[in-house]
């Protein structure tokens, strides 16, 4: 299925002299006078719209602390970046962060006693704990620094995975899972034995949840599943998916790439096993990501990757290894990178995710209702609902028009930046 992808932090859509289309409102508006305005990273009020504006948006709040967004492109047109699913634009406090980095302490971490190195170990392991908290994990040991998500979803594939599947044993995922929730597993399926099953969509194209509690079963070892769907903008009921899996003592593994950066995620709540999301979607430096995994279930996995770092002794014929996360992090991390990463995380919580996502779900419900009247257009995933939220994207498709030609055409014509792209595991889709 060829499909058009959508992620909006604002937006004007294709035609604005479309009678049908009414005009984008001041979605959850701030008062300029409120003590309660959002703060950025730096521990300043974000700026606001303008003197002349009583009220402003979120949008509007946070636009000018993002860079790449104030230039203008070709013909001296505004750039509309609508590609937030695929990565995310970065604040001037990340850029900074990085550039601290690199021009004040730039050294490798773990491994020497002087000032450069001491400062920048210090700062890539707050980092780290920025990251336990922003999910609520218990302690910040159980968070593995990895290049991606994909990385992190590989290492649970080669060192859990490895250790504990055997023929016979299921797999279960969703046909809308991310092909990087899919590859690996197909991997050790292939070493194994193990065998995927595939949970469907339903009626209102999205995972049958009632399908996926029937799968279930005393064969099933490890449930692979997205919080939030890149493709559907759809959301799984997570919490009722770990109790299923654990009452036959499965795992469950959780895609929180397009949950993490837009909601508040509370990984004890969840109670999932492990939880992977990468820097790049959440307003951090791309190379980066982090795997959460219980640190019980961390403590028995063997290594990932054998190099320095991750070792406890080495002999001519034998080493022995470093409990997590060093054991999974061999070599020279990103280490502005992951700093960064932290960057980011104060730049959301200044902000607040619970505000986040209440903005975000107002765009969502303007977005669909405002796209569902140009004619021709065919949206996937669920219609918003008093039960159903749908993520502020939407993957559509127009009639006759092929979406690379259509995401050309918003390009040089109205300088839209979004995504075109091939969606062939949603191969269940209703027609």
């Amino acid at each position: 299925m060829d499909g058009m992808a959508l992620k909006f932090p604002s937006f004007k859509f294709l035609n604005p002299n479309t009678s049908t289309i009414r005009s984008p409102p001041l979605l959850r508006k701030f008062s300029s006078s409120s003590s309660s305005l959002p703060v950025s990273a730096s521990g300043t009020t974000l700026r606001e719209a303008g003197p002349a504006s009583n009220s402003v948006s979120l949008g509007q709040l946070t636009r000018p602390d993002f860079p790449i967004l104030h230039q203008k492109i070709n013909n001296g047109s505004n750039l509309v970046y609508l590609d937030n699913a695929a990565t995310s634009q970065k604040p001037i406090s990340v850029l900074k962060a990085l550039q601290d980095y690199y021009e004040s302490y730039n050294s490798n971490v773990h491994r020497g006693i002087h000032y450069l190195s001491a400062k920048a170990t210090e700062k890539y392991e707050q980092a780290r704990e920025k990251i336990a908290a922003f999910i609520n994990a218990e302690e910040s040991r159980e968070i593995v620094f990895t290049r991606n998500a994909t990385e992190a979803i590989n290492l649970v594939a080669y060192t859990w995975g490895f250790a504990n599947l055997k023929s016979g044993d299921e797999v279960l995922l969703t046909t809308a899972e991310h092909h990087s929730a899919i590859v690996p597993w197909q991997f050790v399926a292939q070493k194994t034995g193990a065998v995927l099953k595939f949970v469907n969509l339903n009626e209102d194209e999205v995972p049958d949840v009632l399908q996926l509690k029937e799968m279930i079963s005393s064969k099933t070892k490890l449930v692979v599943v997205h919080h939030i769907s890149n493709a559907l903008a759809s959301s799984l009921p997570i919490e009722d998916i770990v109790h299923w899996a654990h009452a036959v003592e499965a795992k469950v593994l959780v895609d929180a790439c397009q949950s993490v950066p837009h909601m508040p995620v509370d990984v004890r709540d969840l109670d999932a096993d492990f939880l992977v999301a990468s820097s790049h979607k959440m307003c951090g430096p791309t190379g980066v990501g982090f795997l959460y995994g219980k640190s019980d279930i961390l403590s028995t996995m063997p290594p990932f990757l054998g190099g320095g770092e991750m070792i406890s002794d080495v002999f001519l014929d034998h080493s022995t290894y470093a409990e997590p996360p060093s054991r999974f992090e061999a070599g020279t991390p990103a280490i502005g990178e992951a700093i960064g990463l932290g960057a980011a995380i104060d730049y959301l919580q200044g902000i607040g995710m619970q505000k986040i996502h209440e903005y975000e779900m107002e765009l969502a419900n303007y977005l669909y209702e405002n796209l569902s009247t140009v004619p021709n257009i065919r949206i996937y995933g669920p219609k918003p609902s008093k039960g159903v939220n749908r993520a502020a994207l939407c993957s559509f498709n127009v009639k006759n028009i092929h979406p690379t030609d259509l995401a050309t055409f918003l390009d040089q014509q109205v300088r839209a930046q979004m995504r075109s792209s091939l969606l062939v595991n949603l191969s269940s889709l209703h027609s």
